[in-house]
């Protein structure tokens, strides 16, 4: 079996070279990059199965490369920031980052991370693989199982990862409340910790793309307290 490649685009030697050194360990095959020109030329030239994306690079900055990517892939994408601000997350994922980690992590969480962005974009395409056709329509929305694609009224909209897969959670089930405990631990895999914001993000930014007005939204429904659901006029109650 051919090992997982990574692609790592940091511009502080030793951190690269530490990571490079405990993924290869860990059997995967990692490219480095040390700024924004290499890292992208190196995504160009290769398949990878998930991308580490600093966001202070020289040349084209993580962010910048992280909007090239989306453009035409939906590999995984994790920010990774010497900055422990809201804003810097709330920018990475943003713009199509599917996950975030603030200098200095711990090499096991930065794996761990890696493994849970894995297993659910290897999960995702083989559920796909195994219901051939399977659509899910719902409302004014279907969901391409095997095409990996969301149509609003015959209109694809351009999804990440993970936000194909909480839309997909949340049409799936019409009505159902989730907790953001539920769908965090449904989504990552991993426990839900109070502080970390990563699924209002996540949902702030899956209704900049679905609602027809993102501040008043009709499918993507907050329930104070508790968690989201998703809500059309036929489940309407």
């Amino acid at each position: 079996m051919d090992k997982l490649k990574i692609l790592f685009a940091e511009d502080d030697r030793e951190i690269r070279e530490l990571v490079q050194e405990y993924l290869t360990k860990e059997g995967y095959q990692i490219d480095t990059a040390a700024d924004g020109n290499k890292g992208i030329n190196l995504f160009k030239e290769h398949n990878y199965h998930i991308i580490l994306l600093d966001i202070m690079l020289p040349g084209f900055d993580g962010i910048e490369i992280c909007k090239r990517i989306r453009k035409q892939s939906n590999v995984p994408i994790i920010m990774i920031t010497a900055k422990d601000s809201e804003v810097d997350k709330v920018l990475g994922l943003g713009i199509g980052a599917d996950d975030y980690i603030t200098k200095p992590f711990l090499m096991r969480e930065l794996l761990a991370r890696i493994k849970a962005q894995l297993r659910r974009f290897m999960e995702l395409g083989g559920e796909a693989s195994r219901q051939s056709n399977k659509v899910i329509t719902t409302g004014p929305f279907q969901i391409d199982l095997d095409g990996y694609q969301v149509k609003k009224e015959e209109r694809t909209i351009q999804l990440t990862s993970t936000e194909f897969k909480i839309l997909k959670l949340l049409l799936s089930n019409p009505g159902k409340v989730f907790t953001k405990k539920q769908i965090f631990s449904s989504i990552w895999g991993e426990d839900y910790l109070e502080a970390d914001n990563n699924i209002m993000v996540h949902i702030r930014r899956l209704r900049t793309k679905i609602e027809n007005d993102p501040k008043n939204p009709e499918f993507i429904k907050t329930v104070w307290g508790i968690g989201y659901k998703y809500e059309c006029e036929s489940h309407a109650k």
